[in-house]
């Protein structure tokens, strides 16, 4: 009987943290480049009920044989297996602002913060004080020779994550053509976005400020080869995979599963009661 303590108790911790899970998914729902997360849970080890011999062995001159000795199994409740992260593709959405950057496929923009360096899929940038392109925390973007400096409405970044500005390699002033035509004068390859992949992104780390972090699990990060890497579109920002009905409609199932455990513990202390108060009495 007490053991139905436990189970119950157990059942309403997973749900406690799944809640959490599905709360944290719902304030992001408008944060780009958010990831939902999934509260994963696995059960105990199940028991096997059997009778006592003598209520189901039958015994014979070659030994004894059962005939129904087995009542079924007892669940011993369930815990917390891992808070597993989805890194399916979010909608994008036009900014029309050059600073923002979305990509399109599997893969992460690194960015350098002063812990290391870090990975995201928050492509909306700013511009920093220093020139230099930076998250909204101000943490500069890394290029694949380092961070990116350059000047408002006078670069622009192809779908390979190539950055380009407008002049040449002598110290020639950046002069857009066009701003409508979107037409250069004369075009420099200035860096190309850092962009990289984990052997296993799935044990990757959340550090907060929509940002991730390698872990000895997940591997370190390696730059995406060209062929291999996401598309990168400029004026647009991933929005967040969070479905806000389908986490509604688990919110609801959770609160559920949450009192039918409270009503089992409930159950349990009324007979144990009943069990020392009223049997043992009489």
């Amino acid at each position: 009987m007490i053991r139905g303590f436990y189970t119950g108790a157990s059942g309403m911790i997973a749900q406690q943290i799944r809640l959490d899970a599905i709360s944290n998914n719902l304030a992001n729902v408008d944060t780009d480049g958010y990831k939902r997360d999934v509260a994963v849970h696995k059960a105990f080890a199940e028991l096997l009920l059997r009778r006592f011999n003598d209520d189901g062995v039958t015994r014979n001159p070659f030994g004894s044989s059962d005939q129904a000795p087995i009542i079924g199994k007892l669940g011993t409740g369930v815990e917390t297996n891992e808070l597993f992260t989805e890194f399916e593709q979010g909608s994008l959405k036009q900014t029309g602002s050059d600073f923002d950057v979305a990509l399109d496929g599997k893969g992460f923009i690194a960015v350098q913060t002063p812990y290391g360096e870090r990975y995201t899929r928050n492509g909306s940038f700013v511009l920093g004080k220093e020139g230099y392109l930076e998250t909204q925390d101000g943490y500069p973007v890394l290029g694949e020779k380092g961070p990116i400096q350059v000047k408002a409405n006078n670069f622009k970044i192809d779908k390979d994550g190539n950055v380009y500005i407008n002049g040449t390699f002598q110290n020639d002033p950046y002069r857009l053509v066009s701003r409508e035509e979107n037409t250069w004068d004369k075009l420099k390859k200035l860096d190309t976005l850092k962009i990289v992949d984990f052997k296993k992104d799935r044990f990757l780390a959340k550090q907060g400020s929509n940002l991730w972090r390698s872990t000895e699990n997940s591997g370190d990060a390696a730059i995406m080869a060209k062929g291999h890497r996401p598309q990168v579109f400029q004026g647009f920002v991933e929005s967040s995979n969070v479905n806000p009905v389908i986490e509604m409609v688990q919110m609801i199932e959770v609160n559920r599963a949450y009192e039918a455990n409270q009503k089992t513990i409930q159950s349990e202390d009324s007979m144990l009661g009943k069990l020392i108060n009223e049997v043992v009495r009489v």
